[in-house]
């Protein structure tokens, strides 16, 4: 039995709060319900609705008559319907336009621990773009799954061994509730290899946004296909494309059903790439082709790809997808190998359907998450553009960034608050890092130890909670906490939290063991290295890396500063970024996409020491006198490379990481224990220059402005007048296809070996091209290389239908000097063309 309280009349606005999830980035929201009841807020570890369920009425009943609690209540309902007003400074309504929507489809969110559907960066990184859509004002719904276990609670036993615990979501204890369109509830249906499935749409609000996420545990379905959305990424590879079909299929008619017309499309990986097969479903059964139905879809599309690792690429058997889109072939009006081609990647054997290639062929804009990662992404994808270099195909990046007010410890929040109250309006503005240049040093150190402090009092109540399950003696716990046990300021923790895929390294620390040892014991501050993270269940190496750090843990040379904490999650999450004082991250270039933990820890004054791969590439800012932490050198392709960079590692580490955070003014007025002063400078400057630069604000301006605008527009352009650009676009591709081959090109005129400054140097080229009128070629010149490049597009000067030919002009650049080395080539284009490549055809002269 439960007895629930009842909420008095004066606290009405704490249920409103509890069911928003803007009390994950707002403090002020999280700390009222901390103040009705600490006890009970600890119990139900931070969800507000499951919290309203159990808190004591005698604690309701006494903040409804403090009325310093009510005025704080105020305070921040006022806050919160200010963030959900129609207008704020800085939005990005008049960047989308007031009429259209951008839907946004992701396999998993991550917004909070109390709604436990993610299962790492994707989920978070997700979570935080719908957290700075809401923030701009940017027109934006998310469409996802409702898994009813999650992902896994994680337990690590007294030998290492991770197990995996799963558990049913009882859904009213969850800030979800169910979608409606007038009073009815929605639920859609997709057709399967035999059967139709059910799935309810549940609605899940974050401030302004709303995120729809889909459910198959409905009465309507068998046993099976209930477990459908049992598990995030769990279960065989039928029951993954079950759950893609689902997401994409069915988030697509879910929005349909709820009246929700968007005029931009977001593919967040490729899980969710069957939503293009819908769309596309959609307008062939109204009578237009496939081929054209298929780029007035992508038009409007943009497909994010997140990671190099080929386990985050989705495949499937061709027999299986033939399968399951079976039911879609007659209403597509093409056979079954037409769609199964959509899949196809010609890089490979061709023997699997791939979603990330359905996602390329399925949009018109493409882009890695950060600049290593976008020049990774361009190679691997070339064969999607053959005749196209990697640097000039249309795939290209924007970098990632993490949601500010979530990550961002208690302290700077309200020093930053004190500051510049709007601060939040203007993350963008490359000035936002003035909030922490004028503060003073020992105020930024008390503020660091102030987080440190809660870490550790966390994480020995965490090691006590795994020791009692372990059965452990009083004196193994006292020895694996004797480090946390002295003053915050004297020692080192260095954190290392994130998923324990073999590729991010977690081992790379204990490659020289014996000389880590000899660090540990000569250091003359203490050291502690503190892990978490979860391994894949079907992961077994990654497991093994768990095992390993568990292991030495227990080492006597290690106890004590090597902690293996279980559970990781948000919460955690949110205080290992604010409260150690390095952030390490050792993976294998260039394999980590983006990685944006270290943003977090940089944005809380925490310095990164980390393999210049990912976003780290691109924020490493080393001053004169001042950093914001330390860059590990890749040495990829070297048969050595983890010896190499492990001893990297260990010697920053010895020589410079060490050193700057023993260095210690002499006590002086008002600071009687001396400050680390140089330390506390690059925090400062780890703040001031990873703050501007590696937010969600950013990262989601960057994409309104760069793509959604472009995908709306393209989108109106395929559709108007019946779809005649679209029918335009195809044709010209059939053409292509049939008549690029013989395509050619020969130099009329250009200029001179040895050429004087104000001469004319003009290059005329006449093309060839049987079948392809002229007006669709464009020549052009390269000029320089490496480093240095410059591309000049001619124009078309004359033209002639029998045969047909074009003569086209390049009016190269007045400033040249000195040796110019440069190539002539041709392309297709077009009035559709979102990238002057996309066509993917290319003659060399």
């Amino acid at each position: 039995m439960e007895v629930r309280p009842s909420l008095p009349p004066a606290l009405t606005h704490l249920n409103e709060l509890a069911g928003n999830l803007h009390y994950s980035r707002s403090r002020a929201v999280r700390d009222l319900f901390d103040r009705v009841d600490a006890v009970t807020w600890a119990q139900v570890e931070g969800n507000p609705v499951r919290f309203l369920q159990l808190v004591p009425q005698a604690s309701l009943d006494r903040a409804a008559d403090d009325s310093a609690f009510l005025a704080e209540l105020a305070a921040a309902w006022r806050g919160f319907e200010e963030h959900c007003a129609d207008q704020r400074v800085g939005a990005l309504d008049s960047v989308i336009g007031a009429d259209a929507t951008v839907a946004y489809f992701c396999a998993e969110f991550g917004f909070h621990e109390s709604l436990p559907i993610y299962s790492g960066g994707l989920g978070i990184l997700a979570g935080d773009h719908c957290k700075a859509a809401s923030d701009l004002g940017v027109p934006l719904v998310g469409v996802g799954l409702l898994y009813r276990q999650g992902y896994f609670q994680q337990c690590i036993d007294a030998e290492g061994r991770q197990h995996p615990r799963f558990e049913d979501l009882e859904f009213s204890h969850l800030p979800i509730r169910p979608a409606t369109r007038g009073s009815a509830p929605v639920e859609v249906r997709v057709e399967f290899p035999g059967r139709m499935v059910t799935a309810q749409v549940w609605e899940v609000r974050v401030g302004r946004v709303v995120v729809y996420l889909l459910d198959t545990d409905v009465a309507d379905n068998t046993a099976a296909d209930r477990e459908i959305t049992h598990r995030l990424y769990g279960g065989d590879r039928r029951r993954r494309l079950e759950q893609e079909m689902l997401l994409g299929v069915g988030g697509v008619r879910a929005l349909r059903a709820l009246g929700i017309m968007p005029s931009a499309w977001h593919i967040n990986e490729g899980h969710a790439a069957f939503s293009i097969l819908e769309r596309v479903r959609e307008l062939t059964r109204d009578g237009l082709a496939f081929d054209p139905a298929r780029h007035a879809v992508a038009a409007a599309t943009l497909f994010t790809t997140h990671t190099p690792v080929p386990a985050g690429h989705d495949t499937f058997a061709p027999d299986l997808i033939e399968a399951h889109v079976q039911p879609f072939l007659a209403d597509l009006g093409v056979d079954a190998p037409t769609v199964l081609s959509l899949g196809t990647d010609p890089a490979h054997d061709g023997k699997h359907f791939n979603m990330t290639a359905l996602a390329l062929r399925g949009s018109r804009q493409h882009n890695g998450v950060s600049r290593v990662h976008g020049t990774v992404a361009a190679q691997m994808s070339q064969a999607f553009w053959p005749e196209v270099p990697a640097e000039e195909n249309p795939l290209t990046h924007v970098t990632n960034g993490v949601h500010v007010e979530t990550f961002l410890n208690r302290d700077l929040t309200r020093l930053f608050d004190a500051t510049r109250r709007d601060w939040r309006n203007h993350l963008h503005e490359a000035g936002i890092g003035e909030l922490v240049e004028r503060i003073d040093p020992a105020r930024l150190w008390s503020m660091h130890l102030s987080a440190k402090a809660h870490l550790v009092d966390d994480l020995k109540a965490r090691l006590q909670r795994q020791s009692e399950r372990f059965g452990e003696a009083h004196v193994r716990l006292k020895q694996r906490c004797r480090v946390l046990e002295q003053p915050v300021d004297d020692f080192l923790m260095v954190g290392f939290a994130r998923r324990f895929a073999t590729y991010k390294r977690a081992g790379l620390l204990f490659r020289q063991r014996e000389r880590l040892a000899r660090l540990i014991e000569t250091s003359p501050r203490p050291l502690v290295f503190v892990f978490a993270g979860k391994a894949h269940p079907a992961d077994e190496p990654g497991q093994a890396l768990l095992k390993e750090v568990h292991e030495l843990s227990a080492d006597p040379r290690f106890a004590g500063h090597v902690l293996l904490i279980e559970g990781y999650d948000m919460g955690l999450a949110r205080r290992l970024v604010a409260g150690c004082d390095v952030w390490l991250n050792t993976p294998e270039f260039p394999m980590e996409a983006s990685g944006t933990s270290g943003q977090k820890a940089g944005i809380n004054g925490v310095l990164n020491l980390s393999v210049a791969d990912g976003w780290w590439a691109e924020g490493h800012d080393h001053r004169e006198g001042v950093a914001n932490g330390w860059s590990i050198s890749p040495t990829p392709g070297a048969a050595d490379r983890d010896v190499r960079e492990a001893d990297d590692l260990l010697t920053l580490l010895e020589t410079e990481v060490i050193p700057l955070f023993d260095r210690r003014e002499a006590p002086a007025d008002n600071v009687p224990e001396g400050l680390p002063l140089e330390w506390i400078a690059w925090q400062r400057h780890a703040i001031a220059t990873i703050l501007p630069r590696f937010n969600a604000s950013r990262m989601v301006r960057d994409y309104a402005e760069r793509h959604y605008r472009r995908a709306i527009d393209a989108g109106r352009l395929l559709a108007q007048d019946g779809y005649r650009a679209a029918r335009a676009r195809a044709d010209v591709e059939q053409r292509l296809a049939t008549h690029w081959a013989g395509v050619e090109g020969k130099v009329i005129s250009a200029p001179g070996s040895i050429m004087r400054q104000g001469d004319s140097l003009t290059i005329e080229i006449e093309t060839t091209s049987p079948g392809l009128p002229p007006q669709s070629l464009r020549c052009e010149a390269v000029l320089g290389d490496g480093a240095f490049r410059r591309i000049v597009v001619g124009e078309l000067i004359e033209s002639t239908d029998e045969p047909i030919r074009g003569r086209h002009r390049i009016q190269l650049p007045e400033d040249l000097a000195g040796e110019v080395d440069y190539w002539l080539r041709i392309v297709p284009t077009h009035e559709t063309l979102l990238h002057p490549y996309e066509l993917g055809r290319m003659v060399w002269l």
